[in-house]
């Protein structure tokens, strides 16, 4: 009899609910957990014979070189998020280690995250809400702030996967001019491609979609945000480390910015006297972009169809590391 498949969660998720996945599987897989979230614990259950593992949305546990090569039988990593960062991509690549992500499952959230934060950028939200709330009726104060309607805006979208194809559309569809970067121009968008550099000296309103790695890492520093026109409005729905905190912190001191809503940041969660978390022109957000209840269903839905995959030897999907899809194990 083949012994089951060992399949390692690492994600915080109920023990219950990672279980049930997989129950119509009959025996052939045991899912099992860290005894402790830390390292260690990574690292010990790793060892233990993992075979498949379901990586942690949130960071914590991540499978950089060390813990990958602490897992002698590991055959397939599917990661429930989009993001691979912090992640050994090459060592798995190396180990004939499929690496699959959820690409696409949280697009529409993010992207309507995007194009809500734009709303309350443009015409000061989350401003007018504390000034009110600290007992405040700052009418002329407001207009004085240059409040605008979102369909004046030009709209520009560094990264073309699925959420900055998303969010095009949907600030399209509010009648806003909108233009795109990405290395691939795609001849079928519905957008205007731009380089780079022109992408941000005509956008009002800059939306960063972009992976983390190498080739983007600090790409929109301290001068290419000084190529925005005036007062413009950032965006971020990819990571901190493409616009780092100091450049956009410097954009918006000096009038460049005149706005940013920022759900990622270089360092999670920044310190808590960090200055972005002070600034009266910044919207804040722990990284839930993506955290909506129909976005988290697709995620589980993505997660539980591949691992089944694997184990029942089908091809998985969505497999970012360039690996045969064909899960094998050690």
């Amino acid at each position: 009899m083949t012994a089951p498949w060992q399949v390692l969660c690492l994600s915080p998720l109920g023990e219950d609910l990672v279980r049930g996945l997989f129950a119509h599987l009959d025996g052939a897989v045991e899912v099992t957990f860290p005894r402790t979230r830390d390292r260690a614990g990574l690292h010990a259950a790793l060892s233990g014979g993992a075979e498949v593992v379901i990586g942690d949305f949130t960071g914590r546990l991540t499978m950089d070189a060390a813990a990958v090569a602490a897992a002698p039988r590991l055959a397939f990593v599917q990661i429930p998020a989009v993001g691979i960062d912090g992640i050994d991509v090459a060592g798995l690549a190396a180990g004939g280690v499929p690496l699959a992500n959820a690409a696409g499952a949280n697009a529409r959230g993010v992207a309507e995250w995007a194009v809500g934060a734009a709303f309350a950028l443009c015409r000061d939200l989350v401003w007018s809400d504390r000034a009110v709330r600290a007992g405040g009726w700052p009418q002329l104060d407001l207009l004085a702030r240059g409040p605008r309607e979102i369909h004046t805006q030009r709209v520009g979208i560094a990264g073309f996967g699925a959420v900055g194809a998303e969010a095009a559309r949907l600030f399209a569809a509010l009648g806003c001019a909108v233009s795109y970067w990405t290395r691939r121009p795609r001849p079928e968008a519905p957008a205007t491609y731009r380089e780079l550099d022109d992408l941000l000296a005509t956008s009002d309103i800059l939306v960063l979609a972009l992976p983390l790695n190498d080739e983007t890492r600090g790409l929109i520093g301290p001068d290419r945000l000084a190529l925005l026109p005036a007062n413009a409005l950032l965006v971020n729905v990819a990571r901190g480390g493409i616009a780092p905190d100091a450049a956009v912190l410097a954009a918006l001191e000096s009038g460049r910015l005149a706005g940013a809503a920022l759900d990622v940041f270089e360092d999670e969660p920044p310190a808590a006297d960090h200055p972005l978390r002070s600034h009266e022109n910044v919207l804040l957000s722990p990284h839930v972009a993506g955290t909506t209840v129909q976005a988290q269903l697709a995620i589980v839905s993505v997660v539980r169809d591949n691992v089944v995959a694997a184990v029942e030897g089908r091809d998985v999907q969505n497999v970012v590391n360039g690996v045969d899809p064909h899960v094998r194990r050690r």
